[in-house]
């Protein structure tokens, strides 16, 4: 990486000590597993049980998302910018999502605040927002505005623009895995068909931005500034990693599906074979 590209983005994000730059991650994943905890805890002191995997799952997320925002992964180079969006826009939330955390405080709530829950999770907006088309574009097309638009320098040069950016790849990223995937609750959600094929083309258009920043190094990310072999190493990363994060979305897909509808096609035969008169 060029020395002016570290001290734009490494000099906003290197003022104080090493312990004070560690205390935004850190209390980001406490808070998250804190509060997810004391839902489960909730439940579980009401006579409810809750799933443990889904607990790991959810805590895992958490440390996921720490880890991403730690100084250790922002460290100002272009693979480090690479690993903190597969981070914080893939992995992260996949594993907070499958942690269920809607229905975790839907089932905490009184039955006075359920009903007002419930009228936002069926509400015309969410609905639009957690459409699994409409979850794709926020996600994929929030990493082709970054890489092939002025926005990567920008965020490199404003605490603001790279702290907001982080927080719309998280929330981007797990609008996606619940529109894809989510075992909670979402408002209409598409048939299994067109979530799959979503999917294969978001997926399909990660691989390709991969491919165009591997090929036009350095010239992109727009005005990065950042070594060509750096660059070819984060594309690699966004190729591989995409991969990895799309491959779990599509076993948890076909997971949900045999849920809801595999075991009853099981049975099937069975309840056939039991009313079928004796020879």
């Amino acid at each position: 990486m060029s020395g002016a590209a570290v001290l734009a983005h490494g000099g906003s994000h290197g003022t104080g000590s090493a312990a004070a730059a560690w205390l935004l991650p850190v209390l980001v994943a406490v808070v998250l597993g804190a509060g997810y905890l004391a839902g489960v805890a909730r439940m579980r002191g009401s006579g409810r049980r809750w799933s443990g995997g889904r607990t790991a799952s959810f805590l895992l997320g958490a440390v996921l998302v720490g880890a991403a925002l730690s100084p250790a992964v922002d460290a100002g180079t272009a693979d480090g910018h690479m690993a903190q969006h597969l981070l914080l826009g893939m992995f992260a939330p996949i594993a907070l999502v499958m942690g269920a955390p809607v229905t975790l405080l839907l089932s905490g709530l009184p039955v006075s605040a359920r009903r007002p829950a419930a009228v936002l999770l069926r509400s015309r907006v969410l609905h639009g927002l957690s459409h699994v088309a409409t979850a794709a574009v926020l996600s994929v097309g929030g990493l082709y505005l970054l890489y092939l638009t002025p926005l990567y320098a920008l965020s490199a040069r404003s605490d603001v623009v790279h702290h907001l950016l982080h927080l719309h790849f998280l929330l981007a990223g797990y609008l996606f895995a619940w529109a894809v995937a989510g075992p909670d609750p979402a408002p209409r959600r598409p048939g299994m068909a067109v979530r799959l094929v979503v999917l294969v083309v978001a997926g399909g258009l990660h691989a390709f931005l991969a491919k165009l920043l591997f090929s036009r190094a350095p010239v992109l990310p727009v005005g990065g500034g950042h070594d060509a072999a750096e660059v070819e190493v984060a594309a690699q990363l966004m190729y591989y990693g995409g991969h990895v994060a799309d491959l779990l979305l599509l076993v948890a897909l076909f997971a949900a599906w045999y849920r809801r509808t595999g075991r009853a096609l099981a049975r099937e035969p069975a309840a056939v074979a039991s009313n079928a008169p004796a020879v």
